[in-house]
């Protein structure tokens, strides 16, 4: 549930963003206006959440590692940024209900494979979470690279307003599946993710997906 400081704090972060990086959007147009979408991105820093709720124009739900609501005034805050909570490195069956709903209703569901953030800046292997929402839903999904805010450590980086990019990719959606989604089946469509996402990305941001051709249709 989005709470009433929610466009408050909208317009503080993109007055940041705009004030203390070089913030440049790419892409845009590739999210669609309106129905279901599973929105998949890499993850540098703890500024990725925020920058990507204010460069979408349609309200995001994200899905957020549960040991970030421990903290009740954080939890209150990204709660009412309408994040829910998933228990990280087992199959939260809770969380994948509350994810399918979002996604029933029409709504843009936020998820970062990776499930935390790169220390090195580079893609490390994907959790299968995106994956099998993605299967379960036969939602369209959009990839988003993120790069710069690995700068966004500290305090001094805001005097050197460093360049950070929000890149979103074409939508697509992941091949059809018959019978049981099994852990081979997962595995090959978080790859699928997972390049889709490298595409976007610098090679030195790739990681272990690096070595991939670029798929022409996933950026634009």
């Amino acid at each position: 549930m989005i709470r009433w400081y929610y466009f408050i704090a909208r317009f503080a972060i993109i007055l940041f963003f705009k004030v203390f990086t070089r913030w440049k959007v790419v892409g845009l147009n590739n999210v669609p206006s309106k129905g279901e979408l599973l929105i998949v991105s890499n993850h540098l820093s703890n500024a990725d959440p925020p920058l990507l709720s204010v460069t979408l124009k349609r309200d995001a739900i994200f899905m957020a590692k549960k040991e970030l609501f421990r903290n009740p005034i954080l939890g209150y805050i990204i709660y009412g940024f309408g994040a829910f909570p998933v228990r990280r490195g087992q199959l939260d069956r809770q969380a994948l209900r509350h994810a399918e709903k979002i996604l029933s209703g029409n709504k843009i569901l936020v998820i970062f494979p990776e499930a935390s953030r790169s220390k090195e800046a580079r893609l490390k292997k994907a959790f299968p979470g995106s994956a099998m929402i993605a299967v379960r839903t036969n939602a369209a999904i959009v990839p988003v690279a993120i790069t710069g805010t690995e700068k966004v450590v500290g305090l001094k980086w805001m005097l050197r307003r460093p360049g950070i990019q929000v890149r979103f990719g074409k939508p697509f959606n992941l091949p059809p599946t018959s019978g049981k989604k099994t852990r081979d089946v997962l595995d090959e469509s978080t790859t699928i993710i997972m390049r889709r996402i490298a595409d976007l990305l610098p090679a030195e941001y790739r990681g272990i997906y690096s070595g991939q051709e670029k798929n022409d249709e996933s950026s634009n």
